[in-house]
């Protein structure tokens, strides 16, 4: 079996595939202050909760954009699986040409993202990851990485409303009835959920004025369901993407 752990600013995904399939997959809060024995008894509580024997795991792949974290899940895997994880980053090989100014700033997750996507399309194609930051991903009809864009997160969106407006409350992150609010929660929603929506619909069309041919377009992450159930662009909402691509880079890696 192949444990593939997503490692985000917000939360940690992991997953378990089974013969190619997606048999498990959990999430939890990334929290750089916890320790390797933290976390290896976490992952090993989370694996046997779902019935599986950790020694049935026989390989690992791991994905961060965390630098802090990264030493210790890898730990956590070595230690408490015994599996040498591994690790995405330069030199991995993706199947997929970077075409970025300096393919190592772009991150892990938005390569392994974009891997999953145009395995699923097998042509040009535009990758929309809710995360703690909301990207944008540009893959070409070739399975080229084009570059993309990025902007804040719902989150840190909402929060920062709070934070700097002090008559706004927090609020939970909801489609409201109407786009016109009635009160101040309906109003904040609108704000957020709409304006996302509008944000993603005017990104979506900024970047396919500017491909020279046809693109899709797929969205992942926590928030996607919320957001793109209103988008006019989004044409395929899959949260287990970036599950997917791990598995693809893994696999291509042992072949």
């Amino acid at each position: 079996m192949l444990l593939v752990v997503d490692v985000g600013n917000t939360n940690i995904v992991l997953g378990l595939f089974s013969a190619g399939k997606l048999a498990h997959h959990w999430r939890l809060e990334t929290n750089t202050r916890r320790t390797t024995d933290e976390y290896g008894i976490t992952f090993r509580q989370m694996v046997a909760a779902a019935g599986v024997e950790h020694a049935a795991i026989d390989a690992a792949i791991l994905a961060s954009v965390v630098p802090p974290l990264l030493g210790t899940i890898q730990e956590v895997l070595t230690r408490y699986f015994g599996i040498e994880p591994l690790v995405v980053g330069p030199g991995t090989r993706t199947g997929m040409k970077i075409l970025a100014d300096n393919p190592r700033e772009v991150g892990a997750d938005r390569i392994v993202n974009a891997v999953a996507a145009f395995d699923r399309f097998g042509g040009g194609c535009i990758v929309v990851d809710f995360g703690t930051a909301t990207t944008f991903d540009l893959v070409s009809p070739r399975g080229e990485y084009m570059g993309g864009a990025i902007a804040p997160g719902i989150g840190i969106a909402t929060e920062a409303l709070f934070i700097r407006a002090s008559k706004l409350p927090r609020v939970e992150i909801l489609r409201p009835p109407t786009a016109v609010g009635k009160n101040t929660i309906h109003a904040m929603q609108s704000g957020i959920v709409f304006g996302y929506i509008g944000l993603v619909d005017g990104m979506v069309e900024r970047i396919r004025a500017e491909a020279d041919y046809p693109v899709q377009t797929i969205a992942t992450g926590g928030l996607a369901p919320l957001i793109c159930g209103d988008s006019k662009s989004v044409t395929v909402v899959d949260e287990m993407l970036t599950l997917t691509g791990l598995r693809l880079i893994h696999e291509r890696n042992r072949a």
